[in-house]
């Protein structure tokens, strides 16, 4: 394949080329960190020796430099390699350490985790889009506090501070379950349990349901703390494309003729990162597909309460007649994200088991965030709250789509939620959002390029714009700076594509 670099000085030994399959449910660049991790391990690599270029690899193996980029991040995350700016990537690991240097302990931990996305650098006074969080300024700190002191007075207060039930803090897990009831989640066969936030309730599901080898559909582009929780599980993911009304249903036909998938995974409603929500028919599609093939439905809809316009639809989970669906909710985005409180709705056997699985992680969650969040519910300030974030959103919302229209390049298409915390900009070819990331930083704006959200098929032109933490003069600020980043890029590049020499013709 190429001729290996070492000391900056060609010689004569060969790297093997790579067995990349772009056919498998792994994608391209988890193969290519994993023929590299093998080579490193194996001493077929050595200590010191230099790793193609991204851009020249790239050219050899015909792949996208991006996939090239997000293999050696992983590598360099490993420890296996370490990248210098203007040199290049060296391999660092895969060696025995010598005596008295003490344990590699990036040897002896599993190298073929994924990385969750790297925090996005940002001085304070920055204008961040990376996160997709709502804003502090908006939290009833006041009545937080007295729904606190109020705990602490109760009668019960001792038994907080307790030890308690896996499946969560009793009087809120009552409290849920009534309103589940009210709303149609509730089978008659199903169960309820609390879990730490969304994430946790994610990692129970795939710890009790998932072995290696299982096939997963997923979003793509999705959600990257969902995507590495089943990579690291050892599935088999396959994305399916998200568009304006969600996944495309007929793309999980494609999919589902091609073999048994043991879960479904879908945001029913303003999906992270692109914000879509899935209309009624694809819904019931879904349910369709997923009932015939005997493949569980994971329903994430942790955004489904942010809703500032249109009408809402009835959860996957209320659709369900046969009531398989598994429900996920969360405290999170609409109260207070420190506090990491969700819960999980679904067959009683499914929830008995999730139960175990967190008692051997954490025996349960906090019970003081529990029961400040129900007095914090039952007082009735979360009601008036969300009503408050609702406003709020929808302001945020109007400005982050009036500034795309106004200020982001001719050619650029992004998604149009009704919402949620997040939309997804594609911008005209050949911008690449990760070269331009740096820049927009040194111009004090952050945002998340849209490789971290790849399930197979990186889109190097694509970001992820959250808007829920910035009130509507920063978003009009910071998405007039990326407009002029990307314009001023996006001419410089046809500029110079047009004095290109033309060929000779003979």
């Amino acid at each position: 394949m190429h001729r290996a670099i070492q000391n900056g000085m060609l010689h004569s030994e060969v790297i093997p080329t790579p067995q990349l399959d772009p056919r498998s449910e792994l994608p391209l660049y988890q193969q290519l960190h994993r023929h590299f991790t093998e080579l490193i391990r194996s001493h077929a690599l050595k200590k010191g020796e230099r790793l193609p270029p991204t851009r020249e690899l790239a050219g050899l193996l015909g792949l996208n430099r991006t996939t090239i980029s997000a293999a050696y991040e992983m590598l360099e995350s490993d420890g296996l390699i370490s990248g210098q700016v203007g040199r290049g990537s060296y391999v660092t690991g895969g060696d025995a350490p010598a005596a008295g240097e003490g344990l590699n302990w990036n040897s002896l931990l599993d190298g073929s985790h994924v990385p969750p996305a790297p925090p996005i650098p940002a001085p304070q006074d920055a204008i961040s889009f990376a996160v997709s969080r709502p804003s502090e300024e908006l939290f009833p700190v006041d009545d937080f506090r007295v729904s606190c002191e109020e705990v602490m007075a109760g009668p019960d207060f001792g038994s907080v501070l307790q030890l308690g039930s896996p499946g969560g803090y009793e009087p809120l897990r009552q409290y849920l379950l009534e309103a589940a009831r009210r709303e149609g989640v509730l089978r008659p066969g199903d169960d309820l349990m609390i879990t730490s936030g969304c994430q946790q309730a994610l990692d129970l599901v795939r710890r009790v349901l998932i072995r290696p080898g299982d096939k997963v559909l997923l979003e793509e582009p999705g959600y990257t703390g969902l995507k590495n929780l089943f990579v690291e599980a050892g599935a088999e993911l396959t994305g399916i494309p998200v568009q304006a009304d969600g996944m495309e249903t007929d793309q999980i036909e494609r999919a589902m003729a091609r073999g048994r998938f043991k879960a479904l995974v879908v945001t029913s409603n303003f999906q992270n990162p692109t914000g879509a929500t899935l209309s009624r028919e694809a819904r019931e599609s879904i349910l369709r597909q997923a009932g015939s093939m005997g493949t569980v439905i994971i329903e994430n809809d942790i955004y489904g309460q942010l809703r500032y316009e249109g009408a809402p639809l009835p959860t996957l989970k209320q659709m369900d007649d046969t009531g398989d669906t598994i429900l996920l909710r969360s405290f999170s985005k609409v109260s207070f994200p420190g506090l990491r409180v969700g819960w999980v709705t679904g067959p009683r056997a499914v929830i008995a088991r999730m139960t175990e699985a967190k008692h051997l992680s954490d025996l349960h969650s906090d019970q003081l965030s529990q029961a400040v969040l129900l007095r914090f519910a039952v007082s009735g300030r979360l009601e008036a709250h969300h009503g408050r974030i609702l406003k709020a959103g929808a302001e945020r919302l109007h400005a982050v789509l009036a500034a795309c229209d106004g200020y982001l390049p001719r050619g650029t298409r992004f998604t149009r939620p009704q919402g949620g915390m997040n939309l997804w900009v594609r911008l005209p070819e050949p911008l690449d959002t990760s070269e331009l990331l740096g820049r927009a930083q040194r111009e004090g704006v952050t945002y998340l390029p849209g490789k971290y959200f790849a399930v197979g098929r990186p889109d190097p032109g694509s970001l992820r714009l959250s808007f829920a933490g910035l009130d509507p003069a920063h978003i009009e600020k910071g998405v007039k700076i990326l407009g002029e980043i990307f314009s001023s890029e996006l001419e410089r590049l046809r500029d110079s594509s047009s004095r290109e020499p033309a060929p000779a013709m003979v």
